[in-house]
């Protein structure tokens, strides 16, 4: 069941005579504004206190105003072109500049809007809430690339490389992943043919990537880590103390990440239907499931369990449980859950240690890791065999006939999750050293010791 993001409906491609006038469901259209609310809570103040509290006090509000900005300026360069480029027909890995400036969604001379497809023949909701849905996407996952470099880079830089990183990292991927122009035109082969031929490329491929398990969070985890090389360690790192400040602002953030990914998830079926319900279970259930692993794992590990590693636990679930929530069943979300606990607390201890970067706040080791091991686990557990969804046949409108082939599904995963390592690498080394010769990457030394807080915002979280 081949079922990633849909594309505007107006794309030029007729309808049948029997899906000539869908109608926008006020079902559909409702849960999608509540979804969109839901994700943007996830960054504005979700992930803003989870990054808050595990930095040190000095540094508190440089990392809120970062994730604030980043999300507003992300927010306006996608209404003016990034969902022009990701979600409109042009090429296989990049889109066309017809929806620029939201152009062409209301027309005043039949006074009317357009609509986006969703994942079911003849239904359909307004374009406009699709644009605002996926917009909160771009944010969140540009806002996810500071926790690598936290507490040390100049605050333009990070605001100019959000851009850099944007428009040439996260647009591309999207589109890659997850443009197609709909299944309403799919009638027979020859139909079918034409619309993979004007999707994304790993669309193409057959790539399963429900939520994001690739465009967001695998693409944002290698930028952060290839910041982490490139800015350098924090002055005094693995001397000094820098034990979160607030522990008690992430258990928050935290948990309004997780109220929030519900949106994220669930909102990704784009309707209030029964796949949404699926997602929903498996984001309740792998989450938990994540939590109670990474816990029981530091408990045997290291003899104490933490509420730090109960909500990265969590944390970790939710991005493994991204890919793949609309695709597998409650059993395979719990097994993706509980595997997803224990590997991304190695990613963010051996792993880290074998990298040797200084990834602040442990970006990659959880949506780095966590966000591969989903892909990877989603073709294995979306096989009917395994109580997943398999493949949906878009010409006899139901599951596929075929066989379902875990083998060459995960191959197909694999190759979604190298194209997204590569091309994330590529652009984040460029755009870094862009951004170091034109304002610089990293804040003097003195400043660094003194806090971000004072030093670039003239301003403190707390006061004595």
């Amino acid at each position: 069941m081949t079922r990633v993001l849909a594309a505007a409906c107006a794309l030029g491609t007729a309808l049948p005579a029997w899906a000539a006038a869908p109608v926008v469901n006020k079902g559909d259209t409702a849960w999608m504004l509540v979804a969109t609310l839901l994700v943007a809570m996830m960054s504005i103040p979700g992930l803003a206190l989870f990054y808050g509290g595990l930095v040190r006090a000095k540094n508190m509000l440089s990392v809120l105003l970062q994730v604030f900005m980043i999300f507003s300026v992300i927010t306006v360069l996608w209404y003016l072109y990034g969902y022009s480029l990701a979600f409109t027909e042009g090429n296989a890995f990049i889109g066309g500049l017809d929806r620029a400036l939201l152009r062409g969604i209301w027309d005043p001379a039949t006074a009317t809007f357009s609509t986006a497809a969703t994942f079911s023949k003849g239904v359909v909701i307004p374009e406009f809430v699709f644009v605002a849905f996926q917009g909160t996407f771009a944010a969140i996952t540009c806002g996810l690339i500071v926790g690598s470099f936290a507490e040390r880079m100049r605050f333009s830089a990070v605001l100019l490389f959000s851009v850099l990183w944007f428009t040439f990292a996260y647009l591309p991927i999207a589109h890659m992943v997850w443009f197609w122009p709909g299944p309403d035109a799919i009638t027979d082969a020859a139909t079918l043919a034409k619309a993979t031929s004007q999707a994304g490329w790993l669309w193409q491929k057959g790539a399963l990537d429900f939520a994001g398990g690739t465009v967001v969070h695998i693409n944002a985890a290698v930028a952060g880590l290839v910041g982490a090389f490139v800015v350098g360690k924090r002055i005094g790192y693995g001397r000094e103390y820098m034990a979160p400040h607030s522990l008690t602002m992430t258990m928050i953030g935290a948990s309004l990440l997780w109220i929030g990914w519900f949106g994220f998830n669930a909102g990704s079926a784009l309707e209030a239907g029964d796949v949404a319900a699926l997602a929903f279970v498996n984001t309740m259930l792998a989450t938990a499931a994540a939590a109670v692993s990474w816990l029981l794992g530091e408990w045997v590990f290291k003899g104490k369990p933490s509420m730090l590693g109960a909500a990265s636990g969590a944390v970790a679930g939710l991005v493994a449980i991204t890919p793949a929530c609309g695709y597998v069943g409650p059993m395979g979300g719990l097994v993706i859950g509980l595997v997803a606990g224990l590997v991304c607390l190695w990613g963010v201890n051996g792993l880290k240690r074998m990298l040797g970067a200084d990834d602040s706040l442990d970006v990659f080791g959880v949506h780095g890791v966590g966000g591969i091991l989903g892909a990877l686990l989603t073709g294995v557990f979306a096989s009917p065999n395994l109580g997943g969804q398999g493949i949906f046949d878009y010409v006899t409108n139901k599951m596929s006939a075929d066989a379902y082939s875990i083998g060459a599904q995960v191959w197909v995963q694999a190759q979604a999750v190298l194209t997204t390592i590569v091309w994330s690498t590529v652009v984040a080394l460029i755009a870094y050293k862009l951004v170091d010769l034109t304002v610089g990457l990293r804040v003097p030394e003195e400043q660094e010791r003194e806090g971000l807080d004072i030093t670039s915002h003239g301003e403190s979280a707390y006061h004595s």
